[in-house]
């Protein structure tokens, strides 16, 4: 009985938590029965890079350049966070000896046991370092990818200025906190309002925090990474005669036809292996930012409500994504350590 009253006032509570969402929407956007603000959406400026949010270089790489704190670096950081918070929180539920975990040590479980099975089945007797890598990589990419459904995730930030007829108008202080948004500057006029001090022409938001999978800096870097464990796993499984997999000279002389073929399948292998670097990082990079500008557009079309449809769509989106990566990262590295011919030699 109780838990029944439990589960009821839980569903209570979500409700009337969507209503207030709605209506604040209302209030903030429409001006709802006249009294709410009345915000114009506005369209926002789109970036592949991640965007500074200091004036001043962190410090400089030499041979490379200055180095800045961009909010894609919040998102790797938060991203980050939450891994290590996920792994201490399984850890004291595992260790608190429970029969069966519950709750989001039990969601990490149940995803974390499909990704071992999965493992098994590929990489054999290499499945325990290789789901190492295979568990990391996926929890990383899908942590980055579902901060950026967090509300305020690249709409909250500093203004500054950037392209079109808007201008920034002040909502109110707290203390020496000043609160702005960018206004339609058009609008503004047309109603009469006065121009406060400090207004100017092409106004823009750097957003504090962005999803770290839309920079392409974060999807290449995590691709070589993977790359490299690869060939890394390559050499471990079978040392030295890995290179053979690319530069096949055994049969050059003694069968020369068969020779020439498999010398260049080697060249092609190797062409390969660094067209998987760009795969990598441009299908996790073009499906996560194609994402994200959906919502930036559904928004400024439609700004109360209409996002929360495409929200379940990203939210299945990020995770997909995060899993697909991880699962070609597994499947490749069980495939390194598979000797060239294998199979064959077996079946003999």
């Amino acid at each position: 009985m109780s838990e029944n009253v439990q589960g009821g006032w839980r569903f209570g509570t979500a409700r009337w938590i969507v209503l207030a969402a709605i209506i604040l929407g209302l209030f903030l956007f429409t001006g709802f029965f006249g009294v709410g603000l009345g915000i114009k959406p506005i369209m926002p400026e789109v970036f592949l890079p991640g965007e500074k949010l200091s004036e001043e270089p962190l410090f400089i790489i030499p041979f490379v350049g200055p180095f800045y704190y961009t909010n894609t670096m919040t998102g790797l950081l938060l991203a980050d966070l939450v891994v290590l918070l996920i792994a201490f929180g399984v850890s004291r539920a595992v260790k608190s000896g429970k029969m069966a975990l519950s709750g989001m040590s039990g969601a990490v479980e149940a995803l974390l046991e499909a990704l071992y099975g999965i493992t098994e089945g590929t990489a054999g007797k290499w499945t325990k370092p290789i789901f190492s890598w295979f568990a990391a990589i996926t929890l990383l990419v899908l942590a980055s990818n579902w901060l950026g459904l967090i509300p305020g995730a690249e709409t909250i930030g500093l203004i500054h200025e950037g392209h079109g007829d808007y201008a920034v108008k002040d909502l109110f202080s707290i203390g020496s906190l000043k609160v702005q948004t960018i206004w339609d500057e058009t609008d503004a006029a047309h109603e009469g309002e006065v121009a406060a001090e400090g207004e100017h022409h092409g106004a823009a938001v750097i957003p504090f925090h962005r999803p770290v999978s839309t920079d392409l800096n974060f999807t290449f870097a995590l691709a070589i990474v993977a790359v490299v464990m690869i060939q890394v796993f390559g050499f471990r499984s079978q040392g030295m005669a890995y290179l053979t997999k690319f530069w096949n000279t055994k049969t050059l002389f003694s069968k020369p036809i068969f020779g020439v073929i498999d010398f260049g399948v080697g060249l092609l292998e190797l062409v390969s292996e660094f067209s998987k670097i760009l795969s990598f990082a441009f299908r996790l990079f073009g499906n996560m930012f194609a994402g994200a500008v959906l919502l930036f557009v559904i928004g400024s079309l439609v700004p109360v409500f209409a996002q929360s449809m495409f929200y379940l769509l990203e939210f299945f989106v990020g995770l997909i994504q995060a899993v697909v990566f991880g699962m070609l990262t597994m499947v490749f590295m069980s495939q390194a350590t598979q000797g060239h011919g294998e199979q064959h030699d077996e079946a003999h």
